[in-house]
């Protein structure tokens, strides 16, 4: 699995969702932005989507997992809301099988006209995968990806600390460091996407990788 995960680019995720049609791509899209599951993706309600706050809330996670709350791109919020209306869930019942078939035979066509085998290896989960990773090399915290994805138990998430390992493993490592002396400063730093470190007397340490 990570060396599909290597192999696959959000360039290539991006494309995909472009060349896909309405309904199957604003899946592909709440899987990049959500790390969702397929089943719980095709289990979401119009209700649980707040476009005020731009939040979708899952309450209904697959596999004994945690019911999340979701920030999500103002963009995903315009591609679900152009979703037609039919029934209380947003992607109207659409069983998960079909939903896998159609995906595949879409990025079939789209590798052969982008002329990139990638593509056509890429599947929902992959995605999933590709979030988490992701997510934990933007901020290396097991705690915080796992209740992204929903997992009961942190043994569950450590895939996802082996597979940032082995795609980064020969990135650069180094961080900017700033220092916050007010909770002004520091919510100025957690906004732009440093990490808490330590504190040291009445001084707070925050970090981001270059």
């Amino acid at each position: 699995m990570s060396e599909n995960v290597g192999k696959m680019t959000e360039e290539e995720i991006d494309s995909l969702i472009a060349g896909c049609g309405k309904k199957t791509a604003t899946i592909l899209q709440t899987i990049k932005e959500t790390g969702m599951r397929i089943g719980e993706v095709l289990r979401l309600k119009w209700i649980w989507l707040d476009t005020e706050r731009n939040v979708l809330t899952l309450n209904a996670p697959e596999k004994r997992g945690r019911p999340r709350v979701c920030k999500i791109s103002s963009k995903l919020v315009g591609m679900l809301q152009a979703l037609p209306k039919k029934n209380q869930l947003i992607f109207g019942g659409v069983n998960p099988k079909h939903a896998q078939q159609c995906f595949k035979n879409s990025r079939r066509k789209l590798a052969k006209k982008l002329e990139n085998p990638r593509i056509a290896k890429i599947h929902f989960h992959l995605i999933r995968h590709w979030f988490g990773t992701m997510e934990y090399h933007k901020k290396p915290d097991i705690i915080h990806v796992q209740q992204l994805l929903g997992h009961r138990n942190v043994l569950a998430t450590q895939i996802y600390i082996n597979l940032e390992q082995a795609l980064f493993k020969d990135a650069n490592d180094e961080y900017h460091v700033k220092v916050a002396d007010t909770v002004e400063e520091a919510t100025k730093l957690i906004a732009v996407g440093y990490e808490y470190v330590s504190t040291m007397g009445d001084k707070q340490i925050y970090r981001k990788r270059k």
